[in-house]
């Protein structure tokens, strides 16, 4: 169990940063005592921490989704739960934000996973960004500050882990300022990713698809953003360890 030390860490970070934040914690319908500890580590941070739970499991972009919608501070942060990424590296990603940018985007510095996970992970990676035309390093880096107006702007839909290209597609079309900071990536602990089974790695293939014909057939015009105010303030939204794509 990864969360506490992650929440903890994630606290600890933002009050280096800005004394105005709060820490997201979505709990995608986990039945393994997660939501026990929430709640004790909810006694020591009552000001700053907040726990948005599921009753079911909507999958990686459900979560992600919630944590959005539910940030109330100037900026989100997001990144996963379980410890791939050093959330403490979240001052390199602040030091980048500015009245110039929108979007600071991390991208893996190594990726510390099997050999055959990195060359599945490079794979997608071309995949998406020749397909959808992204521009940014690394689309598969949960680590990411971003303005909250932006998503006043635009609507995500994936349930699963593509809402990242989904994501990072609609900003790029929005016309918003990247940032792109590396930062390390960790070997997973505890948990298991379900995203390299052959079931899960069909069904993002089939979403991928979906996605593509919604986004680049489909379509909608860009719109272009308009330059933002300084901000003060920003929010760390949280997600549980994904289980489609590690």
């Amino acid at each position: 169990m990864t969360i506490s030390s992650v929440v903890i860490a994630t606290v600890q970070t933002l009050q280096q940063i800005t004394d105005d934040f709060e820490v997201i914690v979505v709990d995608d319908g986990s039945a393994d005592g997660t939501r026990e500890i929430l709640g004790e580590l909810q006694r020591f941070y009552p000001q700053h921490l907040r726990v948005e739970g599921h009753p079911r499991n909507r999958g990686y972009g459900g979560a992600v989704r919630t944590g959005i919608a539910s940030a109330a501070k100037d900026w989100i942060f997001y990144t996963d739960g379980d410890a791939q990424y050093d959330v403490r590296e979240l001052s390199l990603l602040a030091a980048q934000a500015g009245d110039d940018v929108d979007v600071v985007n991390g991208y893996k510095i190594a990726r510390s996973d099997p050999a055959y996970r990195k060359v599945i992970g490079w794979a997608y990676n071309v995949f998406v960004h020749v397909a959808f035309g992204l521009k940014i390093r690394d689309v598969d880096c949960d680590f990411r500050l971003m303005r909250r107006s932006l998503f006043e702007r635009l609507e995500l839909k994936s349930s699963s882990g593509t809402i990242c290209v989904e994501m990072i597609k609609k900003l790029q079309d929005l016309g918003c300022r990247f940032r792109q900071v590396p930062v390390h990536h960790f070997h997973r602990s505890v948990g298991r990713s379900y995203f390299f089974r052959p079931y899960w790695l069909m069904k993002t293939f089939v979403d991928l698809l979906a996605l593509w014909y919604e986004l680049m057939v489909k379509g909608a015009a860009p719109v272009r953003v308009p330059a933002s105010p300084p901000q003060a303030a920003m929010a760390a939204d949280r997600s549980l360890p994904r289980d489609d794509q590690g």
